[in-house]
């Protein structure tokens, strides 16, 4: 399910609250005195609720006696007759029903199952079980078992948990904070999270969306709902739980080391979300994105009437990855009769972009050095913290700090952040603020706090846009010689590749390992070595055991060999040493390889682990026996591409040292980064690989090379939880879908799915198309390629996006590109197409079109529509000859609407 029929809860045009209540007492007389506050026009009837309630609406004895079904039915009877009454509801036409409990109330896996069996003949919708309910204030419905209500605004608040959610309304209460929606999910029989994120990012009423949750239903509908909310309005998230997640898989470092919260902390991150760990933090959140939004808030400065605060507040945000902008000249001359230029008589000066203003300014001097800040280029954002003084009472510096916001909402440019800090102040003092809607606290590291929440939402999602650089053209992965590996291992029943075997698999995908033989005795070893010690000088022999993965816990290495005599020694006492400890341990034999003797390179680690709840996760960190206990390490979800990899290999302490320094020499990032990508690309085409170690993989100033690794296997078409062919929670690129359409006379075009790193070709080829194409395109002129413009057409979630880009074979430039946008349900997907000028006439635009309409019957999308400007006839001739009919937009005359039922195309289309 997706959006489809949500509006009954949020919209309803008519209630029925259905007993009698299993629950009676409280449960009964809470709701019902709620819902008496619901505007005329929504009429709200009581079926079989035989407890004395005051209710001046209308009641009758059972569903079948109700006049008509409503939108939205409320129930409050028994668990067991659930299926029926949900039946005939679904048959009568009722859109959505909600099942409120006090607590939180579990039903047997059966009987939802049953309900949601009846249920699904007309798509009605179901929260709950163990549901508080739900409130929307703007149309005063008000279904919510809350201690307090919530007053009208523009957040959209979901919770997991009914203490949390009241919790946050008490707050909500003292701090004047409204909303757009309050839900409380309850069993999630139906309606989950990533429903509720979808149908409230398209919500006009809704500026911010808070989530509280404990784990995901469904994670990849969870993740493309998020990432496309983010990309609007801010998504903060909060989960709790930690304390009860399970552990990885264990077979490999990477299984023990992607733990459940790391792992969601990397899914928020890769969506856009805002992760906040406590209550507070979640308030401040609240406080600070519901009221402020900024494109960009990297430079910050602070604005104090006393050194010591600024210093608080720098220190804080230091400590939060903030940095400080560096203030121009105009600016520091423009303050210099206001500010000092230094906080203390012993002449330190005052803290990175800070103003620290003298006791004896006025109100209008802390209004003009607010603006003068906020003007200067270099700053992104600031903060003013003012602790009252015998020279100027809060209340006016308040008053100043307002003025001086509504002054730079009047500047032209783009909107930058001002968060205050009142040190000292009272509810009602810092209540005008908030009403100005300026961001203000209590104390100095809140207020930084709060500025830093505005710089990682925007550091998100600029992220989100980022243009990859390419791979090299040169990485082409041999992808059947790897998956023959793998398949023949499974075919032997086996769940793990020997270390040959795992060479091949590393080797097909351009991933540098040193070479490996494997022996099953220590005359076999001593032989195989025999070729190694030709080009080096000392060998390393392992034990290998499907039983004992790791090695090193088992003293199962022998390094620095000098001769195959010494292989042969080596290999016999690990062999007998772990036959004595481990006697049911299965030894396969040993493996050799050459040693490595670089003393510039640094031991790192490449990983991939199965999650339960998000399938395989990256995992990269400082390698070597301590792995475990260092715990250095980043994760991250594949697909992946370059700059997700180097920003991954970013979060790690270790990539300091990849820098270099005086003693040692830089090493190659690049190939670190290129590594992982190839490492995301092995599972996306081999799914059966469920789990690998790398340890080490040894960075060198020139490239890179595995020392040692692990593969272990699965059949993956088993595997629970997974929607559709791929175990990855994000949809990976469709390579399926590259293919050569044959134009009018004989000319081939290649087409493939549009990727991230296409921007330069799509500027290019909008440079190449005239004014007039633009506008017929994008019902305006279209000047202005942005970097913003382009990564939307660009980037694309392939979960509910497509677009195919025709290019030329000769020279690689883009000649048409066909987009198919899918809504929420999938159902129904809004199609635009566009040639280059100069190319008119071949078909092109007729084969872009064919394309999109089969991929739209094989991704199961009902119906295909698009808006035509009424003067581009030969687009409307076009939709005509592929069968679309033609209407007018509702909204403008001007505009056509074609639409397709996709269903009836022929197949060989």
């Amino acid at each position: 399910m997706t959006i489809r029929n949500l509006e009954g809860f949020f919209e309803p045009g008519s209630i029925a609250v259905i007993g009698p209540c299993r629950h009676p007492g409280v449960l009964t007389q809470k709701l019902v005195a709620c819902l008496q506050e619901i505007e005329a026009g929504h009429p709200v009837t009581l079926v079989g609720i035989d407890e004395d309630v005051p209710f001046h609406g209308k009641s009758v004895r059972s569903v079948d006696a109700l006049e008509a079904c409503p939108d939205l039915a409320i129930y409050l009877a028994t668990a067991e007759a659930a299926p029926e009454i949900i039946a005939k509801l679904a048959a009568g036409g009722t859109k959505a029903v909600l099942i409120p409990s006090p607590g939180y109330e579990t039903w047997p896996e059966e009987l939802m199952q049953a309900c949601r069996e009846a249920a699904q003949t007309s798509n009605l919708r179901l929260i709950g079980p163990g549901t508080l309910g739900l409130a929307v204030p703007a149309r005063r419905l008000n279904a919510l078992l809350s201690a307090e209500a919530p007053e009208k605004g523009e957040v959209a608040f979901i919770s997991r948990s009914g203490a949390v959610l009241n919790a946050t309304l008490s707050w909500a209460k003292a701090h004047r904070t409204g909303f757009s929606a309050v839900v409380s999910l309850g069993a999630r029989m139906d309606v989950d999270i990533g429903d509720l994120i979808d149908y409230f990012a398209q919500d006009y009423r809704t500026r911010a969306i808070v989530l509280h949750l404990e784990g995901i239903a469904v994670p990849r509908k969870f993740i493309s709902a998020a990432r496309a909310a983010a990309r609007s309005k801010p998504v903060i998230v909060i989960r709790s739980g930690k304390s009860r997640d399970s552990g990885g898989t264990g077979r490999t470092h990477a299984g023990r080391l992607a733990r459940t919260d790391m792992v969601y902390e990397t899914v928020f991150r890769r969506t856009g979300l805002l992760r906040v760990h406590d209550l507070d933090e979640m308030f401040e959140a609240l406080e600070t994105l519901s009221h402020i939004r900024v494109p960009r808030c990297e430079n910050l400065a602070v604005i104090a009437n006393g050194r010591s605060l600024a210093s608080l507040a720098v220190d804080r945000m230091l400590d939060l990855g903030g940095q400080f902008a560096d203030l121009g000249e105009e600016t520091r001359s423009a303050l210099s009769e206001i500010s000092r230029t230094y906080a203390d008589l012993d002449g330190t000066p005052a803290a990175g972009g800070s103003v620290i203003l003298k006791e004896s300014v006025t109100p209008e001097n802390i209004t003009d050095a607010i603006t003068t800040v906020l003007k200067d280029p270099q700053v992104d954002g600031a903060i003013v913290l003012q602790a009252a003084s015998a020279f100027q009472p809060l209340p006016a510096i308040a008053k100043a700090i307002s003025d001086a916001a509504t002054a730079d909402r009047r500047r032209t440019g783009r909107r930058k952040a001002l968060v205050a800090g009142l040190i000292g102040g009272d509810g009602a003092v810092r209540a005008a603020l908030s009403d100005s809607r300026i961001p203000n606290y209590a104390s100095p590291a809140e207020a930084a706090r709060s500025l830093m929440h505005l710089a990682h939402d925007a550091q998100a999602r600029e992220f989100l846009m980022a243009v990859p650089p390419s791979l090299p053209s040169s990485f082409t992965p041999d992808i059947q010689a790897a998956r023959a590996v793998v398949e023949a291992a499974l075919e032997e029943g086996r769940t793990w590749l020997s270390p040959p075997e795992v060479v091949s698999v590393l080797t097909a995908y351009d991933l540098p390992i040193m070479a490996t033989e494997m022996a099953e005795t220590p005359d076999g070893a001593a032989e195989l070595s025999r070729k190694f010690f030709e080009k080096s000088g000392h060998c390393v022999a392992k034990l290998i055991s499907p039983d004992l993965p790791f090695k090193s816990h088992i003293d199962g290495v022998r390094l620095g060999l000098e001769s195959p005599d010494a292989v042969r020694h080596a290999a016999a006492e690990l062999i007998e040493k772990t036959s004595c400890a481990f006697p049911e341990a299965r030894i396969a034999g040993i493996s050799i390889h050459p040693m490595l003797e670089d003393r510039h390179g640094m031991e790192l680690y490449m990983g991939l682990a199965e999650t339960r709840e998000f399938g395989p996760v990256l995992v990269f960190g400082h390698g070597g026996t301590s792995i475990e206990e260092n715990i250095d390490i980043a994760l991250e979800l594949p697909p992946l591409d370059l700059n997700l990899a180097e920003a991954m290999i970013g979060r790690t302490r270790v990539a300091r040292l990849l820098e270099g320094g005086p003693a040692r020499p830089a090493l190659d990032k690049a190939a670190l980064g290129a590594a992982l990508v190839k490492l995301s690309q092995i599972t996306i085409d081999i799914p059966e690989i469920q789990e690998l170690d790398i340890n080490p993989m040894v960075s060198l100033p020139s490239g890179l090379i595995a020392l040692d690794a692990r593969m272990t296997l699965c059949h993956s078409e088993k595997r629970p939880g997974r929607t559709g062919a791929s175990r990855l929670a994000i949809a990976p690129y469709p390579q399926e879908w590259e293919q050569t359409l044959t134009l009018k006379g004989e000319r081939n075009v290649f087409v493939r799915p549009v990727r991230p790193e296409d921007e330069d070709l799509f500027k290019a080829f909008f440079e190449a198309v005239t004014p007039e194409d633009l506008r017929l395109r994008f019902f305006a002129p279209v000047r202005d390629f942005s970097h913003r413009f382009l990564a939307r057409l660009t980037q694309l979630d392939y979960a509910r996006a497509i677009a195919f880009a025709a290019i030329d074979p000769e020279d690689g430039k883009l000649l048409g590109v066909v987009r198919l946008h899918a809504d929420p349900d999938h159902q129904t997907g809004e199609y635009a197409v566009m040639v280059r000028s100069d190319l008119k006439g071949l078909g092109l635009g007729w084969a872009l079109m064919k394309l999109i309409i089969r991929y739209a019957k094989a991704d199961g999308i009902e119906t295909i529509k698009g808006e035509v400007l009424k003067e581009n006839t030969s687009m409307i001739s076009m939709c005509q000859a592929l069968g679309f009919t033609v209407g007018t937009s509702p909204d403008d005359p001007g505009i056509a609407l074609v639409t397709l039922p996709v269903k009836d195309v022929p197949e060989e289309m």
